[in-house]
């Protein structure tokens, strides 16, 4: 069992690893990209990684203070879902409630990979090439369709 100051080192090792590993890594139109902290451009839309003591995931957060745009840009994203899983693959959950641990509602699209453990070095390879994976998709996916999530009036 670790102290909170241990796991919070270890998650930091592990980010740190994953961020070194995708470095070089050029985003889809071959610009440079921070990974980890991935900046979508469209306000109230993110891509979140996290990995715990149980599970890994990747998701598509649309969150935004006016529920009016939050819903629009899930109606927008499921518009779009035929294209989404030609891009990135099945296995993605679509809720358009979603309650985040923060207990705030949400929209989203979710992979999660399960049996792992951040704590467990010897997971993270497991860990690392599913979050490079999807979140390389997920690019791809972004680079091609972000223009119909910039339309959604703010």
């Amino acid at each position: 069992m670790y102290t909170k100051e241990e796991a919070s080192l270890v998650r930091q090792k592990f980010w740190t690893s994953f961020g070194k590993y995708m470095q070089p890594v050029p985003s889809a139109s071959g610009e440079k990209v921070h990974w980890i902290n991935y900046k979508t451009g469209v306000k109230g839309i993110s891509f979140k990684m996290e990995a715990d003591n149980n599970k890994a995931f990747v998701a598509i957060e649309f969150n935004s203070q006016d529920k009016a745009i939050q819903k629009q840009y899930f109606d927008t994203f499921v518009a779009l879902k035929k294209q989404f899983v030609k891009i990135v693959g099945k296995g993605w959950a679509v809720e358009e409630y979603y309650l985040t641990s923060e207990n705030k509602i949400i929209g989203c699209a979710i992979v999660e990979l399960n049996g792992i453990k951040i704590y467990r070095e010897s997971d993270w390879p497991e860990i690392i090439t599913f979050f490079k994976q999807q979140i390389i998709a997920l690019d791809q996916f972004w680079e091609e369709w972000k223009p119909a999530f910039e339309g959604v009036d703010l």
